[in-house]
């Protein structure tokens, strides 16, 4: 009898904890997709340098929890911050402080699973809560708005939460009724053993708040005391880190650093308490206890006392380690050195993404701020590529050939990476708004390393002047100086319209678009009369003809990106 009640309440608990993972990861998904844009503006402002360095590090504290709190994942805002300082957004300083908050935001599940415990006569608010389940899953399978399918997953998850809370706990009260389990639990309470079991949990489901509110159950069933809810909930914390830890060490070494930081910020809180756990018994020949304190503070609420507990664990550890910061980041560069004899000068020449990384496809509200800015950069590249090349075929001076040869094979790399990453990127669950971006940077991109194609056939054509020893008259070289400006307008009106969103700068771009048409027309026809009047060589005119002609199918091109933003009204 007893095994098929073990084997029965470890079924239930295996459902209840994979309904609850599931709930967590709809609420967070759905979560991020709603609050997308301020999730956005919320970051960009953790990467602000312009404010004291006290101010910003309480500043990322604050980005940090109600980051977590809003999206329901530290693991999600943790692979962020990561993912931010490895295309160097963030310094490590900025990045310690988000993550000392996003561990303050993680305990509001605990905090809000400690209220779905409560009864209130025979209706608890667990079931409550649960009857969210029925009303987001109706509101998601009538609406076509997506703003309200997002509205429905996040209800949908909330109540789940509390489904898997009482599957959990049914089981746990299951294991409470055999007199054999809760011996075995009781044996089990050397503190630094529970920290080690709570920690190896959490590493394997991959969720502290998972662990904490099996722990939270567990408390409340009376399957094991508060003290030993406390110790798990403690290793839960230390555990919670091993999803930076897979995000930083396939990263860059910032990145790897950033995820030491995480590590030994929880041990750290995790030393302290231990020891004051030690000194408490001590000094009290074992009458007060960590238990003992919040059971007096929060009498008959067990679910209560350990949230609290969890709460004020990651605050404490949070004022403990806001002075030792710049401490705890020479520490983490001591321990992971800059490699000797790497030439990082060559390194840069090698093609690579600036602005993303593999990691950030686990947070797409963050992966299309930064696809965003890595979409810019390769603007800025593809231009700087068309300057010189305007430059070399006006001067015949080739001393930035190289620098020219290394942008184009970088502009060429973009193209098919931004491809690619959208591409994975738009696997996940996104808002119609997300999508058509998109759909719109595969176009971007091909705009802009076809503008780097342009680019290239203009410095041919410097190579056939140069070995044919000629120029091009000073009539032609005012007029490749007037549409070379011209361009560098459209460029600024372009990306203008494009970071802004803004629909006058698209207008005045339209403007420039037609005078560069006009004037790339006006260019052919000088040129032929004045081939005609012996101003300009022959030698020298197919190729005034096809820079002209370049020249226009740039402007081309960057009206073209300019012109994206109709997809995203």
């Amino acid at each position: 009898m007893d095994l098929t009640t073990i084997i029965i309440a470890i079924l239930n608990l295996s459902a209840g904890i994979g309904v609850f993972l599931v709930a967590c990861q709809m609420m967070s998904s759905n979560l991020e997709s709603l609050g997308s844009k301020r999730l956005k503006r919320l970051f960009n402002k953790a990467g602000d340098s312009g404010k004291s360095s006290w101010l910003q590090r309480w500043l990322g504290v604050g980005i940090g929890t109600v980051g977590t709190a809003a999206i329901q994942s530290s693991g999600a805002v943790t692979v962020m911050v990561i993912g931010f300082v490895n295309v160097g957004i963030l310094s490590l300083a900025q990045a310690a402080t988000v993550i000392y908050g996003a561990n303050i935001g993680t305990t509001v599940t605990a905090q809000l699973v400690a209220l779905g415990m409560f009864g209130m006569g025979a209706i608890s608010s667990t079931l409550i809560f649960a009857t969210l389940t029925g009303i987001g899953a109706f509101i998601m399978l009538f609406t076509k708005s997506d703003n309200w399918r997002q509205i429905g997953g996040i209800m949908t998850g909330f109540g789940m939460l509390f489904v898997g809370l009482s599957i959990m706990q049914n089981a746990m009260e299951d294991f409470a009724a055999l007199q054999s389990v809760k011996l075995f639990l009781a044996s089990i309470s050397n503190p630094l053993l529970l920290v080690v079991v709570g920690a190896i949990l959490t590493a394997i489901i991959q969720s502290s708040s998972v662990m904490t509110s099996v722990a939270l159950t567990m408390v409340v069933t009376r399957l094991i005391s508060l003290d030993q809810g406390i110790y798990l909930t403690m290793g839960s914390n230390i555990g919670s880190c091993v999803v930076a830890i897979l995000a930083g060490w396939t990263s860059g070494l910032n990145a790897k650093r950033t995820a030491l930081i995480h590590l030994l910020f929880n041990t750290m809180g995790v030393a302290l308490f231990l020891a004051i756990s030690i000194a408490l018994k001590g000094f009290s020949n074992g009458q007060y206890t960590f238990a003992v304190l919040f059971s007096r503070l929060f009498p008959n609420a067990p679910q209560v006392q350990l949230a609290m507990f969890h709460t004020v664990f990651n605050i404490c550890t949070m004022f403990v380690a806001m002075p030792l910061t710049n401490q705890l980041i020479k520490l983490v560069q001591f321990i992971l050195p800059e490699k000797k004899g790497v030439d990082n000068q060559s390194s840069t020449i090698e093609p690579h993404l600036y602005f993303l990384d593999e990691t950030m496809l686990k947070t797409p509200v963050v992966a299309i701020r930064q696809l965003k800015a890595e979409t810019e950069n390769m603007a800025h590249m593809a231009i700087d590529n068309f300057r010189r090349s305007i430059h070399i075929v006006k001067t015949l001076d080739y001393s930035e050939i190289d620098i020219f040869g290394n942008t184009e094979k970088e502009l060429n790399y973009l193209n098919r990476e931004l491809m690619s990453y959208s591409i994975r990127l738009s696997n996940n669950q996104l808002n119609r708004y997300d999508h058509q971006y998109l759909a719109s940077v595969i176009r971007t991109a091909n705009d802009l390393e076809r503008i780097g194609d342009y680019a290239k056939n203009i410095v041919e054509y410097a190579d056939s002047l140069k070995s044919q020893d000629v120029r091009f008259s000073e009539y032609a070289m005012r007029e490749i100086e007037q549409v070379a400006k011209l361009i560098d307008n459209l460029f600024d009106a372009t990306l203008q319209a494009y970071h802004k969103i803004d629909f006058a700068a698209l207008g005045m771009a339209n403007q420039i678009e037609d005078e560069i048409d006009q004037l790339t027309d006006e260019m052919e026809r000088n040129h032929i009369q004045r081939l005609a009047l012996g101003i300009c060589l022959p030698q020298a005119g197919t190729e005034y003809i096809s820079l002209a002609q370049n020249s226009e199918r740039v402007a081309d091109h960057l009206i073209n990106v300019a012109k994206t933003i109709k997809l995203l009204q």
